[in-house]
């Protein structure tokens, strides 16, 4: 199971994250009580193992100050939380390492997913960053055709229970693992990590490696 931490904005947290098993720690460029700074980012970044993937969170911003930041801060995958168009997806994704396409779920975009081309989908509630999870059946009424991430209020009591209902690819936590908005606290990233690597994968097993195979919609 790939486990994204997100909402990172400070060093020690996210090497605190990377420390405990975390596959991809998040940064939040977008406006929101855990915005961090180009600036700060690349410090961190800088210091953060290689095998550590760092994502960056954007949200309705000009795509060539998206791509102007990716290659300022070091950051390896780019997530787009917005109202962000097919044309402009594809049109960052050529210029970037990696894109993760966030939409809420039942919505168009997450129902028309097939014209975002080949990156990765992460499925989230109405509301990012609110902590509150979503009715899980929607995803099997209206099933997509690639593997995604999971995200929406998760935390360690219901990522069990989130991963039987959807068998997701990945899943991403923020607010369920904080002590406060911006600051974690490592009792809860261990344990939600630990709880979401307990789950038998229902599927043939695939690699967390978000290198060669990215974007490989197979998978």
């Amino acid at each position: 199971m790939f486990v994204k931490i997100c909402g990172m904005t400070s060093a020690e947290d996210a090497l605190m994250a990377a420390g405990l098993g975390a596959d991809a720690v998040g940064f939040v460029f977008a406006p929101s009580s855990r915005q961090v700074t180009p600036g700060r980012v690349r410090s961190i970044v800088e210091r953060m193992p290689t095998n550590i993937l760092p994502v960056g969170v954007f949200r309705n911003e000009a795509r060539e100050r998206v791509v102007e930041i990716t290659n300022r801060t070091g950051i390896r995958a780019v997530q787009l939380h917005g109202n962000e168009s097919p044309e402009e997806t594809h049109w960052i994704s050529q210029r970037v390492p990696a894109v993760i396409r966030g939409v809420p779920a039942g919505s168009r975009a997450m129902v028309e997913h097939e014209s975002f081309g080949k990156v990765r989908f992460l499925i989230d509630g109405p509301a990012p960053g609110s902590g509150e999870t979503f009715d899980w059946n929607i995803l099997r009424e209206t099933p997509i055709n690639r593997q995604f991430i999971l995200a929406g209020g998760l935390n360690p009591e219901n990522i069990v229970e989130a991963i039987l209902a959807v068998n997701p690819w990945g899943v991403d936590a923020v607010t369920g693992v904080e002590e406060r908005p911006g600051v974690k606290d490592a009792s809860l990233v261990r344990q939600f990590i630990v709880n979401a690597r307990s789950v038998p994968r229902s599927q043939t097993d695939v690699p967390r490696s978000l290198s060669d195979n990215w974007e490989d919609t197979s998978l």
